[in-house]
């Protein structure tokens, strides 16, 4: 094809296929831009390489967008995400013809992901993401249930300052470590003391007058 003799086409396809492929996993088209992205991205390699060259670099480039994907919206830390850029960005170089057209391909794909979320701002976003994001943010409300539920057991329980209260410090009950406060008095280490008041995590303490030094509630 005689347009591919031409360096900068490569940015534009490339560009246009990085930005259909990842406004599909972003917003619900419908395959539609799963379609278009799919056939920018083989035209491009298509028109530089071999079969046996052209079926790599696609296998290349389609796994560095699953990392992508994989670190978007199970592992979150950046790290498979650069991983999949790079991988996304070797195949495009390896597949052009020289150093400016791999140039442009480089740009093509960065800018393509990055114009690919301004689709949120136009189409419906993808019901997995809501759901996801649903699910997580269900299991942190669940974990922080449990903990309060174990908070909320500690109320009129005893037990003793694991040091100086004042009036926040730490006690000991049931051979478990609490941070806790006082209700405005300052606890010396060691004094018995018992749970008065609970708030989630909030755990508020008093001082036992009289409680025999024999016994021990930790």
């Amino acid at each position: 094809m005689d347009i591919f003799t031409h360096d900068w086409i490569g940015f534009f396809v490339i560009g246009f296929g990085t930005l259909f492929l990842i406004g599909e996993v972003l917003v619900n088209m419908r395959g539609l831009f799963a379609l278009l992205g799919i056939g920018f991205i083989t035209v491009y390699f298509g028109a530089y390489l071999e079969p046996g060259s052209f079926s790599l670099m696609i296998i290349i480039y389609f796994i560095g967008l699953l990392l992508i994907i994989i670190d978007g919206k199970i592992v979150n830390d950046g790290t498979l995400a650069t991983l999949g850029l790079g991988s996304m960005i070797t195949a495009v170089v390896l597949a052009a013809p020289n150093f400016n057209a791999g140039l442009y391909a480089v740009c093509g794909v960065l800018l393509g992901g990055i114009g690919s979320f301004f689709f949120l701002k136009v189409f419906k976003r993808r019901n997995m993401w809501s759901k996801m994001t649903l699910l997580d943010r269900l299991t942190n409300e669940e974990g922080y249930s449990s903990l309060s539920s174990e908070y909320e057991q500690l109320l009129n329980k005893t037990g003793k300052t694991l040091n100086d209260m004042r009036p926040v410090g730490t006690v000991g009950i049931d051979n478990k470590q609490y941070s806790a406060v006082s209700n405005g008095q300052w606890i010396e280490k060691g004094t018995h003391v018992k749970v008065i008041h609970v708030d989630g995590t909030r755990v508020v303490v008093e001082k036992i007058d009289g409680y025999a030094d024999s016994e021990d509630d930790e």
